[in-house]
């Protein structure tokens, strides 16, 4: 029979899959040729005028860009897509052809933004979306297409801030522990193109983004920083992020110039009626998939959220409790003292967390009711965030699987009625994109079994992680045979979680 672990890579490449950016805008998008000729996306028409233009940014806009280019055929006149670099040769050397452009296709694409970091490749492209955008006219369609990794590949401060001085607030900001979403809100504010300015370069032409969410509950202003989307903040926002993380005192004087130069008396709100939006994959998506396939294993498949965020130590301790509470229900012990007090610490922990639409009651209901007859499967998604203390080498999914195989290690130790022998379980963590961190890991399995193995090896979990070194852990426990290593997938949806328990 297949390995627990064989099951948890095969859902997370099934999740995968189906995020995969070609299929995807094929099941979305049509051309309706005729005298009339009009774009369909997911059922609303967009007439072709005059002419069609293309651009995107994102990790997976290139594979998008190939299924787009296919479906609207001799309409469209230009396109320019800006990708991370070096995606086109790992996708040559994959085999995976089918994400390549055409030799002879009408779309230009600019590689940059290595380690998505914004550099001067980048920040090429952009000018050149800029360029096309500015260009358009009523009649002209633009067709934007947006995936996470978009921001960094979209880098156009606002004169006077260099690119450097940018990416060094961002930097500063990151290591002291900002959120995705406030570091977003900066760059944003410090941006020709983010929040929205895209979008207001192309009127009066009509803008139809397809977007491939990447952020948590699919905010349209968030991903990759909302070029096609109005800013749902001000400079005030950001203000109050850099007084938070005590950097107001400390900008450079280009910064300075743009915040104090910024009006803060609102000016009329911008028009946005020649933009429509259209999220097309997301997270949730995924786990849908991911869910089928389980349920096809022969699991009894859960879905806890696809909003998981917050610290990487807060969130394994969130899965180290579900599991335990999984296999005291597998040995009959889930109604007793034990549960409950597992059951408490579990609503305490998730009200601490604040997860987004995350309705842990109803999940605890539905896990109650499983005996150990059937193997049970949970599958989260989110985006988890490291505070960075140590100077190893790792990344948020490796972290999070080896903190929850070490905390369940620490449970079975101590855990009465021996609950170690009798609940096998996995826990897997990576991320849809194919990279985690700057490691060619997308992340890691692991298990408290493991965590044992290793230590008769001589290799200490807790060492490792008090020096952020997961990934050092991987790889040299086993050959790095629990490093979850996919290559670059072509999409991003975020990260996904696989837990699979079973009687022993």
């Amino acid at each position: 029979s297949m390995s627990l672990r064989d099951h948890a890579l095969s859902l997370f490449r099934s999740a995968v899959g189906t995020v995969r950016p070609a299929p995807m805008l094929k099941r979305v998008v049509k051309l309706q040729g005729g005298r009339c000729p009009q774009l369909l996306v997911k059922g609303q028409a967009f007439p072709v005028k005059r002419d069609l233009y293309l651009v995107g940014f994102g990790k997976a806009v290139l594979g998008m860009a190939v299924a787009a280019e296919e479906i609207l055929g001799d309409h469209l006149i230009r396109g320019i897509i800006n990708v991370p670099l070096g995606i086109q040769e790992s996708l040559q050397r994959a085999g995976m052809q089918e994400m390549l452009l055409k030799p002879h296709s009408k779309i230009q694409v600019i590689e940059g933004a290595k380690n998505n970091l914004p550099d001067p490749e980048a920040l090429k492209g952009a000018a050149a979306i800029q360029e096309l955008a500015e260009g358009l006219t009523a009649d002209d369609l633009l067709l934007v297409l947006i995936s996470g990794g978009g921001s960094a590949l979209l880098p156009a401060p606002i004169p006077p801030i260099l690119l450097e001085e940018k990416e060094e607030l961002t930097k500063t900001l990151a290591s002291r522990g900002a959120a995705i979403q406030e570091l977003n809100i900066v760059r944003k504010t410090l941006s020709l193109l983010k929040g929205g300015g895209l979008a207001q370069l192309a009127y009066p032409a009509q803008v139809v983004s397809l977007i491939l969410s990447d952020v948590i509950g699919d905010p349209l202003d968030i991903i990759a920083s909302g070029p096609t989307a109005a800013s749902s903040h001000s400079i005030q926002d950001c203000l109050q992020i850099l007084t938070k993380y005590s950097l107001l005192h400390s900008l450079p004087k280009s910064v300075e110039t743009v915040l104090s130069s910024s009006p803060t008396k609102p000016t009329a709100p911008e028009n946005y009626s020649h933009v429509c939006n259209i999220i097309i994959g997301s997270n949730m998506l995924a786990l849908d998939e991911a869910k089928r396939q389980a349920e096809g294993l022969g699991y009894t498949a859960l879905i806890l959220s696809a909003a998981i965020c917050g610290k990487v130590s807060r969130i394994a301790t969130l899965y180290c409790q579900l599991i335990r509470l999984a296999c005291l229900g597998f040995a009959g012990l889930g109604e007793g003292p034990l549960g409950d007090e597992v059951r408490g610490n579990l609503l305490q922990l998730a009200a601490e967390l604040e997860i987004p639409g995350l309705n842990l009651a109803e999940f605890l209901q539905a896990l109650r009711g499983l005996g150990p007859e059937r193997p049970v499967c949970i599958l989260a998604g989110g985006e988890t965030t490291v505070q960075l203390q140590g100077s190893g080498k790792g990344g948020r999914n490796q972290e999070l699987a080896l903190r929850v195989g070490l905390g369940l290690h620490r449970a079975w130790a101590v855990e009465v009625g021996g609950l170690a022998g009798r609940c096998e379980t996995v826990f897997l963590s990576g991320g849809t994109d194919g990279q985690d961190g700057p490691t060619e890991a997308a992340g890691a399995f692991c298990s408290p079994e493991l965590v044992d193995e290793a230590l008769q090896e001589g290799l200490d979990a807790e060492a490792f992680l008090s020096n952020n070194d997961s990934y050092t852990f991987f790889s040299q426990f086993q050959g790095g045979r629990h490093l979850l290593v996919t290559g670059l997938t072509g999409t991003n949806v975020m990260d996904i979680q696989v837990v699979l328990i079973r009687a022993a």
